[in-house]
């Protein structure tokens, strides 16, 4: 009887772990409050407030991620594991430097005007210094406690239809978007090495599921004033990222990439589908460490992770905006968008086709572009950086580092494909966002 008791009051504990912890990891993505007159989700709140009240100190963290990050592939020695890895370490002490020449005022005049290294340190590596991190922290809540399995085997039936991939890999698309490319990238890699995922369906869900997180896309979403509709603009992005990527797989090249593999999928689920989710949710809660456990392990992750990009955002970003501005270099690569632009009728369609090219840099350069433009242009330009997904500051290297067989002129018709279909898709989604 005691057994029973404790059977039953470990299910009941996992069951409020599950629907507790989920919930609140829930309220702080994706639930507008108004606090001051502002509506916008508790996360927001939370970097606008540390960024009103302690701002000289933030920008000096911000500073001191920024060195370390150019400083931690030296410290780990493996800053020339590969050539990928010996450029992306230059340029992130390229990035220590110019974050030293921002934040002391040094430094030629035309590095000062207002877009460009006052807009990069102040607009973006402050905000994205604090919300990898705190956003780490309240992904404790929405990934470690069985919400992630339990979404993963509920898709499971959609996903080999839609996507031509199989039912664990909604996890992996999950993970990334609410954790980032990288965690995902992680998974698919280990999957792929273990012969449960053939290298088409490693190609499809690395260049198709591993995007950014959702805590980059409340950056993305503030850089163009988004955030007053910001769960229209989330949702709509996480649908049509999906949507694009179930064309593409249909499209050379990830059409024609190799389907065989060592380990056959076993997707047939005795009973119920629903209680086979709940029960994978459960039994992920019951094992789950401690909430404190998982919030360190997290918030080290996310430092980790800001500490690998915000040096990339001071060079490579700072190169884009560079090449942007003084060269022809997007406007000529922005004609191969143009005529999608001009026949959906765009506003600015000049514009939106040459954001949309910088996009292939880094993924904030297109919302540093349209940051001034009308509403239409933000949502599209909004949408086209995040769903285009393969950008060279990371995803790009992050990819070529992964065993998975996908070569750079494959991966760039991938993007360009996925960047013309983005924009298709998310024009109407605009105009009706602007009416509504």
């Amino acid at each position: 009887m005691s057994t029973m008791n404790h059977s039953s009051s470990n299910t009941g504990l996992a069951a409020l772990k599950l629907i507790g912890f989920s919930a609140i990891g829930f309220l702080f993505f994706f639930v507008p409050i108004t606090i001051s007159g502002k509506s916008t989700i508790p996360l927001d709140h939370i970097v606008s407030w540390l960024r009103a009240d302690f701002s000289n100190a933030i920008q000096v963290y911000a500073l001191l991620v920024v060195v370390a990050g150019g400083a931690y592939p030296f410290l780990k020695g493996n800053w020339n594991a590969s050539r990928t890895q010996m450029v992306l370490s230059v340029f992130k002490l390229i990035g220590v430097m110019t974050a030293f020449m921002a934040f002391f005022s040094i430094g030629p005049a035309f590095l000062f005007e207002k877009d460009m290294l006052p807009f990069l340190f102040s607009k973006l590596v402050v905000p994205v210094g604090l919300i990898v991190p705190l956003g780490a922290i309240f992904l404790a809540f929405l990934i470690g406690y069985g919400l992630l399995e339990l979404a993963g085997v509920m898709l499971q039936p959609i996903m080999k239809p839609l996507f031509k991939t199989p039912g664990k890999s909604a996890i992996d698309a999950v993970a990334s978007f609410v954790g980032s490319y990288s965690v995902g990238l992680l998974i698919t890699n280990k999957v792929y090495q273990s012969g449960q995922y053939s290298a088409k369906e490693a190609a499809i869900i690395a260049t198709g599921f591993s995007t950014v997180s959702a805590t980059f896309m409340v950056i993305v979403a503030k850089t163009l004033g988004l955030m007053e509709v910001w769960n229209v603009f989330f949702w709509s992005t996480l649908i049509i990222t999906f949507m694009v990527t179930a064309i593409t797989v249909r499209l050379p090249p990830l059409r024609s990439f190799d389907d065989s593999k060592s380990v056959p999928d076993l997707e047939t689920l005795e009973g119920s589908r629903v209680q086979h989710a709940v029960s994978e949710g459960l039994t992920v809660a019951r094992q789950s460490a401690p909430l404190w456990k998982s919030i360190i392990e997290n918030a080290k992750d996310g430092m980790l992770m800001a500490m690998s990009i915000l040096p990339s955002i001071m060079s490579v970003g700072l190169l884009g905006l560079i090449l942007a501005k003084y060269t022809p270099i997007f406007e000529w690569i922005g004609f191969l968008f143009y005529p999608f632009a001009w026949a959906l009728q765009l506003p600015d369609p000049l514009l939106v086709s040459t954001a949309s090219a910088t996009g292939l840099a880094e993924m904030f350069l297109p919302a540093l572009i349209a940051a001034k433009s009308v509403f239409v242009t933000k949502f599209v330009i909004g949408v086209i950086s995040i769903s285009s997904i393969l950008f060279f500051s990371a995803s790009i290297p992050c990819i070529l580092s992964t065993q998975i067989p996908i070569s750079i002129r494959q991966i760039l018709v991938v993007w360009y494909l996925r960047t013309v279909l983005t924009m298709i898709i998310a024009t109407p989604v605009a105009f009706w966002a602007a009416g509504a």
